[in-house]
């Protein structure tokens, strides 16, 4: 009888595999969908958003389909759009917080009044996962000088892109 050899398995979630992360193939996504979904609520409730929210769900998309390459582009688009909307909505409207209520009484009572503002506080979510996420993948890279201006860039160009659409379709 011959000894059995026992290796390590090679996980397929590694980014040396080329499947990338756990963070890019499962929470990136997740935020990113959640977002969408959140896009969509409000999109169905105020139709007048809906032409903004369809450009707007394009960032995420790109920002899923860059991460899943690994790259730095894509997280630093993913972290700086997530990190820009939250802190305009927390300190402007204060809508997170009033959808974080309207969650709470949706809880204890079964309506929700608001469920555009709802949306707002899940979208909230969804940001604070995406932002968790793309750091995370984003350190797995080990990022070198030329991956922080790819980061840097991915930010620049999302909040161009972002700056465009609300100036010219956000409705007033």
């Amino acid at each position: 009888m011959r000894p059995v050899e026992i290796r390590p398995v090679e996980s397929s979630l590694t980014p040396e595999h080329g499947h990338g992360s756990q963070w890019t193939r499962a929470w990136i996504p997740l935020g990113a969908g959640l977002f969408i979904f959140a896009l969509v609520g409000s999109a169905v409730v105020i139709p007048q958003l809906r032409l903004l929210h369809a450009f707007q769900a394009v960032i995420y998309v790109a920002v899923v389909l860059l991460a899943r390459r690994d790259s730095a582009l894509g997280f630093g688009a993913g972290i700086t759009i997530a990190v820009a909307w939250n802190s305009l909505e927390w300190l402007g409207p204060h809508l997170i917080q009033a959808g974080a209520h309207e969650f709470w009484t949706f809880l204890s009572t079964g309506h929700i009044r608001r469920p555009d503002t709802l949306m707002v506080f899940i979208g909230g979510i969804a940001h604070i996962i995406l932002i968790v996420a793309c750091l995370a993948a984003f350190r797995q890279l080990h990022p070198g000088k030329k991956e922080w201006w790819h980061f840097l860039t991915g930010g620049a160009l999302v909040l161009a892109y972002f700056a465009v659409i609300v100036a010219t379709l956000l409705p007033h």
